[in-house]
């Protein structure tokens, strides 16, 4: 991959019957101070990071990731990965962290992380956001920009998680929905919540693209790419594919390769007419009055990434190679994409149930089944206690590291700034650390603008530095 990425995924908290529900917002606040209290997980914040994020409201771990409180839920950011398998591994710790806070406090049998990205009962919406540098010099001119649109609109077919039903959120205008045909079964779960293409602002109008240029590194050379349209997956395999691909046209976008006359009419209405058509079609309207299936859009991206981008690196290729074969099953045989493609993982169960159970698209036990397929105890979700076949089976095994929690990538700036929470965690001095810089008090500051760096080096002799005896860390006051 060769790109440096990130991910932050936002989780629903679900309590049984037996833990009263005004404990909701009371347990991912539990769990955030038992991982930095208790476990020692990370080094809390110290300082505001905004007027929603206080002191104590949560901090950096040792993988260079980060944890904390944000509107009552738990959101983990992975750090940031320059390889395709470390990315998935990392992504994956943010479940154990969660997954073994709970089974140390009790109470893993009354209290579930859910890693999904809607409410069935309130019509609230959760992220999974995906962050790629890139070059600043790369163009975003409008056809760019649009051919852009039209990859991340049609990609759902193999990245969507798939929910029951449907969401009518208001658009920005607060125009009241139209009424609509009701939607047993669609491809993704934010589809319905995305309201925008391009916009600067997340929580009241979500679009495909977040606009705000907050690189997190020298503006001078990088930008940040944030992306709103992610689902949550279940399948480390689907995770992969979606930060894969969405790699590889970024690439094709700085080499000036992206196909041509490839530009959607509407890429919001094209994303959720692509998530809620029953027949598989995916048949989208383009800027110049033709039509064309979302997955001949995605072979035109597959086929110009094998042109231009194949034996650049082995993982490279073996993204192009896993691309072609789900696009392929995809047409010919979606049974074979069971364990890898999580909409589709998740039908099958819910029609294997509505078989034996005699029920139908309606019933409310398939919303509770759709938010267990997202539980992440291993022992309760549904999703594990599905066997893929052995492409999918041999990658998904491959990138559960338990390492991923506690040690962060070696080949990127993550490393250093683990080093640095480590250091923290024994001081009794000022500190302030943020993703691309550390502080020991507000006037001695080491910047970390190169996410490409591992600062090791450079964060060592940092924090080696002698401080005023205010601010010594507590072996060198002895």
């Amino acid at each position: 991959m060769d790109r440096i990425v990130g991910i932050e995924t936002e989780y629903g908290c679900l309590l049984s019957d037996e833990e009263p529900h005004v404990n909701s917002e009371l347990w991912p606040a539990k769990v955030k101070n038992y991982l930095f209290r208790k476990a020692k997980a990370g080094t809390i914040d110290l300082h505001y990071r905004d007027y929603e994020e206080p002191p104590g409201n949560g901090g950096f771990l040792l993988n260079g990731g980060r944890l904390y409180l944000d509107m009552g839920h738990i959101e983990y950011a992975s750090p940031e990965c320059l390889h395709l398998h470390d990315i998935v591994t990392y992504e994956l710790a943010g479940d154990e962290l969660l997954q073994s806070s709970l089974a140390a406090l009790g109470a893993d049998g009354r209290v579930s992380f859910i890693k999904n990205n809607v409410d069935h009962y309130t019509g609230a919406t959760f992220g999974c956001h995906e962050n790629y540098l890139m070059k600043r010099e790369a163009q975003f001119t409008p056809p760019i920009l649009g051919t852009l649109l039209t990859f991340l609109a049609t990609r759902q077919i193999f990245t969507g998680a798939g929910r029951v039903g449907q969401s009518n959120p208001l658009a920005f205008d607060f125009e009241p929905p139209q009424p609509e045909a009701q939607v047993n079964f669609q491809l993704s779960q934010r589809a319905d919540h995305i309201v925008n293409d391009i916009y600067q602002w997340v929580q009241f109008n979500r679009a495909i693209i977040n606009a705000r240029d907050e690189p997190l590194a020298d503006y001078r050379k990088y930008r940040r790419l944030h992306l709103l349209i992610g689902d949550s997956n279940m399948s480390p395999f689907a995770t992969a594919l979606k930060i894969g691909t969405t790699s590889c046209v970024l690439s094709l976008l700085e080499d000036g390769r992206l196909p041509q006359n490839l530009v959607l009419a509407d890429a919001v209405q094209s994303t959720r007419d692509i998530s809620r058509d029953p027949t598989q079609r995916w048949i989208v309207d383009l800027e110049n009055g033709k039509t064309i299936g979302a997955l001949d859009v995605q072979w035109e991206f597959h086929q110009l990434a094998q042109k231009y981008l194949r034996n650049r690196s082995a993982e490279t290729n073996w993204l192009l190679e896993n691309w072609g074969f789900v696009l392929e099953a995809l047409e010919q045989n979606q049974q074979s994409l069971i364990g890898g493609v999580d909409w589709i993982t998740k039908k099958w169960l819910l029609e294997t149930f509505m078989e034996s159970e005699k029920l139908t698209w309606d019933h409310p036990w398939l919303q509770s089944i759709d938010l267990e397929y997202h539980n992440i105890d291993p022992a309760r979700g549904l999703f594990f206690g599905v066997t893929p076949g052995k492409r999918i089976a041999e990658w998904n095994n491959s990138v559960r590291r338990p390492s991923g929690t506690h040690v962060p990538p070696a080949n990127t700036r993550a490393s250093g700034r683990a080093h640095a929470a480590a250091f923290f965690q024994n001081c009794d001095f000022p500190y302030v650390i943020n993703w691309d810089s550390i502080a020991c008090d507000s006037r001695d500051f080491l910047v970390m603008g190169d996410p490409f760096q591992t600062y090791d080096e450079e964060v060592d002799r940092f924090l080696a530095k002698p401080r005023p005896s205010g601010d010594a860390a507590p072996d060198e006051q002895l």
